[in-house]
């Protein structure tokens, strides 16, 4: 019985250590964005009592909105999870342009912040969602929330 409990923890460690791994290749690669419908960072999507809305971290044109290569976070609020995370994606003209991925929670190791900007998106306008999720005891994830939103070029 010990030696069962040091393996579900050890594999438990491990999926934890790749997904960090991912989430820092993530990063490395500048993939990131964000937003709010309208344009204006503020505004939340909400479903099942669980909301997520856009906060401005960098504004470089200090216009309140989110723009190409600005830095925004979420406000999430939810009660689904202890642990929520927040995917964000972004396409120009259909065509997807950047992905990235945060935990909301204390023990999150970095913060959850992300750039408007990535390899694939050098420039322009983009619409983007975030969605708020958690992760189930199975290892799947279960949408909480979402959010649509305009970039500014």
């Amino acid at each position: 019985m010990r030696m069962r409990s040091v393996f579900s923890h050890t594999a438990q460690a491990v999926a934890e250590g790749a997904l960090i791994a991912l989430l820092v290749v993530g990063l490395a690669a500048g993939t990131t964005f964000a937003g709010k419908g309208g344009g204006k960072p503020g505004g939340g999507g909400s479903t099942s009592g669980s909301t997520i809305a856009v906060q401005m971290v960098v504004d470089l044109n200090v216009d309140s909105a989110p723009n190409w290569d600005d830095q925004v976070t979420f406000a999430v609020s939810t009660t689904a999870t202890d642990k929520p995370w927040v995917k964000l994606d972004c396409y120009q003209a259909g065509t997807w342009v950047s992905t990235s991925t945060a935990g909301f929670f204390p023990a999150y190791p970095w913060a959850p912040n992300f750039t408007l900007a990535s390899g694939g998106w050098t420039g322009g306008a983009a619409d983007c969602t975030a969605t708020l999720y958690k992760v189930t005891s199975n290892g799947r994830s279960s949408t909480l929330a979402t959010l649509s939103f305009h970039v500014n070029p």
